[in-house]
């Protein structure tokens, strides 16, 4: 018990130091990304921070498994280059026994990631979605600030809005005025006018749309005659989303896993069977690092540092290219996930056993030899 403690004391150590660390490189990036579409009126500044909370979650959900992963690659980096691994060996510590003890942190991790991506993640993602959504919480066109104008930036939309209502988030005489290419390579230019507005979003597909009520929307070049002119009841436009931005999640991040357990759509089936992907991957990706862990004196700790990112990122990689071939139809879960994951625990027991068997083969050569 003893050996217990103390390989899952310096593992957790590990893994809680680095996982910290790329928490805070990784939010601060996406904080600044964000920030920079706040700035140019994209997002309200004051829901900034509570989206960024409700996002943590999905961060942690993948910073976890790599901080445990390298966790295991420093802590037993360490134990080899100071020879406490030879002594453990020594007391009777096989690899089979150094694995089951690694199983140990791997579970408890497991236990966490587990929670975090099947509960807290979807549940914060659907927080995050409802802040998003709300128009008194955003600027540009996804809410018309009252009684001022307002340009997009990536768009160039003139937007003005007279008034908006608290409660509904519904905008009063809506004007909007944005340039268009025309046939003839000129420029033409498009006002809107309407009586009131509302942002709305496809259940399916998550995209906004601007819906304008009872209004009229005027196409022309300016100095010419032939303008048109357009009455609508109803009109809807796609608010465009940048890429990579605030906005850019799935809608199915947000719905929660025991709607995806009863649905049969491949996106859903999708999303569910990544969300079981992250907390399978744990103790696989913990049984490679006790396997890509081993060094000695010379070597260093540090020296398989290199080829344990690319392993762990390819095993990250071929699990996004599965659920986009499921989500897509090209491919089935067990040809997808499952073989995924199944590849690379056959890696993990491979490299842990692959010790073993060698040494076994060559004694029974030399056996046979002497024969």
């Amino acid at each position: 018990m003893k050996i217990l403690r103390y390989l899952t004391r310096d593992i957790l150590t590990h893994m809680l130091a680095v996982s910290f660390v790329l928490l805070v490189v990784i939010f601060s990036g996406r904080f600044v990304k964000y920030l920079a579409e706040a700035a140019v009126g994209d997002l309200a500044a004051d829901i900034l921070l509570p989206v960024m909370f409700f996002r943590l979650p999905g961060f942690l959900e993948l910073i976890v498994p790599l901080g445990l992963f390298i966790g295991i690659l420093m802590a037993y980096g360490r134990l080899y280059v100071e020879s406490e691994m030879v002594v453990l060996s020594a007391c009777g510590v096989s690899p089979s026994r150094l694995a089951a003890y690694t199983m140990v942190s791997a579970g408890l991790v497991t236990l966490l990631v587990a929670l975090l991506s099947l509960v807290v993640t979807p549940l914060g993602a659907a927080r995050s979605a409802e802040l998003l959504q709300d128009p008194a919480s955003s600027q540009g066109l996804q809410s018309l600030a009252a009684g001022r104008f307002q340009t997009r930036r990536h768009s160039g939309i003139v937007s003005y809005a007279e008034s908006v209502s608290p409660d509904t988030g519904i905008m009063h005489s809506v004007f909007l005025s944005q340039r268009n290419d025309s046939a003839d390579g000129g420029s033409a230019m498009v006002v809107t006018v309407a009586e009131e507005g509302e942002i709305k979003m496809d259940p399916e597909s998550g995209a906004r749309y601007l819906e304008l009520r009872n209004g009229y929307r005027y196409e022309g070049t300016p100095g010419r005659l032939d303008y048109r002119v357009v009455q609508f009841a109803r009109f809807g436009e796609l608010i465009p989303e940048p890429q990579g931005g605030i906005r850019t999640a799935a809608a199915v991040d947000g719905r929660p896993t025991r709607e995806l357990l009863n649905s049969e759509l491949p996106q859903d089936i999708a999303a569910l069977y990544w969300r079981l992907s992250l907390p399978i991957m744990v103790p696989i990706v913990a049984l490679i690092a006790l396997c890509l862990s081993r060094t000695d004196h010379r070597r260093g700790r540090y020296i398989k540092m290199a080829p344990a990112f690319l392993v762990y990122l390819l095993y990250l990689m071929l699990l996004a290219n599965a659920r986009s071939a499921v989500e897509e139809g090209e491919s089935g879960v067990l040809g997808g996930f499952i073989g995924v994951h199944l590849l690379f625990l056959a890696l993990g027991l491979g490299m842990l056993h692959g010790g073993n068997l060698t040494a076994r083969w060559k004694y029974w050569r030399r056996l046979r030899a002497k024969a």
